[in-house]
C-alpha cells in the first residue's frame, strides 16, 4: 500500500484575499497604462454634419471638399470635388476618411507623426513636425474596382462609336455631303 502524506491547509489571514485582488488590479492598471502609451497616435475626427451609409475603405476613391490648416489657422491647401484614392493620402487623413460617411462634414486633427512628420513636401508652407487640421466634406466614394469597370465600359463605347463612323453629333468634314461616306 502506498502512503499519502497529507499537508494541512493553513487558514488564510484576514484581509489577505483583498490584498491579493488589489495587487492584481494594480498590475492590470499598470499594464493597461503601458499598452495605452504604446498605442500609435490617431487622428481626431469631430462630426459637424452627420453623413449616412457606409464608410470608405483603403480600396476606395473618395470625392471630397477640404481645407487644410496649420494649428494657427493658416490655410495651406484647399480643394473642391477632389477625387483621390484613400490609400494615397497621408496615413492620418486616410484613417480619418475611413471614419466618415457620405454627405458628412467633419473637423479632423492629424498629429504630425501621421501627417508629414519631420519631412514636409518641398516648397510647402507646412513646417516640420506640424500637427494639421482639416475641414472635410465627404461628397461621395466608390470602390477602385467599380471605377475601373466604368472606365473600361466607357472605353468600349468610345471604340464602338469610332468604328461606326465617328462620334454622333460631331461636325462632318468640310465639303462632305451629310449622310454620305
Amino acid at each position: 500500500m502506498t502512503e499519502i502524506t497529507r499537508v494541512p491547509l493553513q487558514p488564510i489571514a484576514k484581509g489577505a484575499v483583498t490584498k491579493i485582488w488589489l495587487g492584481v488590479a494594480a498590475i492590470a492598471l499598470a499594464a493597461g497604462g503601458v499598452a495605452y502609451a504604446a498605442l500609435p497616435p490617431s487622428p481626431t475626427v469631430k462630426t459637424l454634419t452627420a453623413g449616412s451609409g457606409e464608410s470608405p475603405t483603403m480600396e476606395d476613391v473618395v470625392l471630397i471638399n477640404y481645407k487644410g490648416m496649420l494649428e494657427n489657422g493658416t490655410v495651406f491647401d484647399q480643394n473642391k470635388n477632389y477625387p483621390n484614392p484613400v490609400a494615397q493620402f497621408v496615413p492620418g487623413f486616410s484613417k480619418a476618411l475611413m471614419k466618415m460617411q457620405r454627405g458628412g462634414k467633419y473637423e479632423v486633427e492629424i498629429p504630425s507623426e501621421l501627417a508629414y512628420g519631420a519631412t514636409p513636401p518641398a516648397g510647402s508652407p507646412i513646417p516640420a513636425n506640424a500637427d494639421l487640421k482639416f475641414e472635410v466634406e465627404l461628397v461621395d466614394f466608390r470602390s477602385l474596382a467599380e471605377i475601373q469597370q466604368q472606365q473600361r465600359i466607357l472605353q468600349q463605347l468610345q471604340q464602338m462609336q469610332m468604328q461606326q463612323g465617328g462620334v454622333p453629333g460631331a461636325p462632318e468634314a468640310p465639303g462632305a455631303i451629310p449622310g454620305q461616306p
